[in-house]
């Protein structure tokens, strides 16, 4: 089934994400408000390495993205038509519960503000699908989170190769093994226009950076977590490994 021609005009022009990191500019709570072109600049020394630009933001991404996807695995437990959507929600319920403890465990550590909403293109693909009914939210759902996961997946590559922080390192295998998981989920649904999806990935338009970058929480406000609902059943989903600020730190670099 096709992506409806509502979701592909806001939607795909977000196949931006592959290149998010190099337009995502967010504060830390180390008062760093600007971001240079070059993602591998320094901006803190820290106990598990330095901290680059590409790390911080991709801390925050991930943030960003459990923000949204955890709330659509929801909607697809709820609203979808087969058996296999609604345990592709599941998985993404359960993945991003699991990544999102991990970010609010690392944040304060690295001095990360990260925040409690996703950006408004993730949160006009989750309003896509509160709309969506029937067979169409089946269709948007595993087509839309293909395409996202698909672009974020060599992100994830790359901070892993190339961070000299422990604890973005174990984020990122974390997420390798959570995105991934994910990714054959929204394929096990059998309605992934590969065609579509494989064309939005490799040709993604360019979006505004105020499109992609997640509002910065107010200060003082109670930081948002996502949970596993009780009696969700959990077995079977890939959830990574936690990623736990180490007794044994990468020694600071420079």
């Amino acid at each position: 089934m096709p992506i409806s021609r509502s979701t592909i005009g806001t939607v795909f022009v977000g196949g931006a994400l592959s290149v998010t990191l190099a337009a995502l500019a967010y504060p830390s709570m180390l008062g760093i408000q600007t971001v240079s072109s070059d993602q591998s600049r320094v901006i803190a020394s820290t106990r598990w390495g330095p901290l680059t630009e590409a790390d911080r933001n991709f801390v925050v991404f991930v943030r960003s993205a459990g923000l949204w996807e955890g709330p659509s695995g929801d909607l697809a437990m709820k609203k979808g038509t087969t058996a296999a959507v609604r345990e592709a929600g599941r998985h993404l319920v359960i993945g991003h519960a699991a990544l999102d403890a991990s970010c609010r465990k690392i944040a304060p550590e690295l001095n990360i503000t990260i925040p409690n909403q996703p950006t408004p293109q993730q949160q006009g693909f989750l309003d896509t699908f509160k709309s969506d009914t029937g067979k169409q939210f089946d269709s948007d759902f595993a087509n839309i989170l293909r395409v996202t996961h698909g672009s974020i997946f060599s992100t994830i590559a790359k901070i892993r190769a190339t961070t000299q922080n422990t604890l973005v390192r174990q984020l990122a295998d974390q997420a390798n093994d959570v995105v991934l998981d994910h990714i054959t989920q929204m394929e096990n649904t059998g309605v992934v226009n590969f065609n579509q999806v494989n064309n939005m990935e490799t040709n993604p338009p360019k979006l505004p950076s105020s499109q992609v970058t997640p509002p910065v929480p107010q200060p003082g406000a109670p930081v948002v977590a996502l949970t596993v609902p009780s009696g969700l059943a959990t077995d079977g989903v890939p959830t990574g490994p936690t990623a736990t600020p180490s007794p044994s730190p990468t020694p600071t670099v420079g």
